[in-house]
C-alpha cells in the first residue's frame, strides 16, 4: 500500500468513526446532512451510498430528523425515543461508516466494517446521554431534560461539521469520554476504606 493510499484510509477511518459517535446522540441527523453533503458533491461517499443522497431518503432523513429532534423534547416520550434508538443508533452508524468506508473498499468489506467500526462507536455517546438523561430526570424530575435535548442537538450538529472537517477532533473527544467515564466506574468499583 502506497503512502497516498494509506492516507486516504486512514482519513476514512477517521471520518467513519466521527461520523458515528454524531449517529450516537442524533440517529438521523447525521444520516441527513451526509446525504445532503453528497447530493452537493460536498461529501464523497461510496459509490454503493448514493441512495443516502436520493430525493426518497433525503425527505425520509428530514422526517424522521424532525421527528426525532421535537420528541425529544417530550419528557415522556424521550425515554421511549432512548429504548428504540439503542438499537436505531448503532444502525445509523454502521451505515454511516460503511458509506465511509466505501470510498476505500468494496461494499461488502465498507458495510463489515461499517458494523465492526460504526456500531461500537455509536454506543459510547448513545450510552453516556442515556446516563445524563436517567441522572436529569431523577433530580429535575424531567424538567431539565429540554433543555439537555437542545445541547444534544447542537453537539450533534458541531460534531458533523468537526467530522468533516477534522475527524481526528472528534475522535479525541470520544477517546476523552471513555477515558473518564472508565475512571468513575473503576473509582466506584473500589471498595472504600473503612478506618480502624
Amino acid at each position: 500500500m502506497d503512502e497516498a493510499t494509506l492516507v486516504e484510509v486512514l482519513q476514512a477511518v477517521g471520518l467513519a468513526i466521527a461520523l458515528s459517535a454524531c449517529a450516537g446522540i442524533r440517529a438521523w441527523l447525521p444520516l441527513l446532512l451526509a446525504g445532503g453533503l453528497q447530493r452537493l458533491g460536498w461529501l464523497e461517499l461510496g459509490a454503493s451510498f448514493d441512495f443516502l443522497g436520493s430525493n426518497r431518503a433525503l425527505i425520509l432523513f428530514a422526517v424522521a430528523t424532525v421527528l426525532e429532534i421535537a420528541g425529544d423534547k417530550i419528557p415522556a416520550v424521550d425515554h421511549t425515543l432512548d429504548a428504540i434508538s439503542t438499537i436505531l443508533r448503532p444502525a445509523a452508524g454502521a451505515m454511516l461508516a460503511a458509506s465511509v468506508m466505501g470510498r476505500v473498499t468494496d461494499p461488502l468489506t465498507a458495510a463489515a466494517l461499517g458494523l465492526a467500526v460504526g456500531a461500537p462507536t455509536a454506543i459510547v455517546p448513545h450510552a453516556a446521554k442515556s446516563g445524563l438523561r436517567a441522572l436529569s430526570t431523577t433530580f429535575t424530575a424531567g424538567l431539565a431534560n429540554p433543555v439537555i435535548s437542545l445541547l444534544e442537538d447542537a453537539l450533534a450538529l458541531v460534531m458533523f461539521v468537526l467530522a468533516v472537517l477534522v475527524p481526528l477532533v472528534v475522535i479525541l473527544g470520544l477517546v476523552l469520554l471513555v477515558f473518564f467515564a472508565a475512571r468513575r466506574l473503576a473509582r466506584r468499583a473500589q471498595p472504600e476504606a473503612r478506618p480502624a
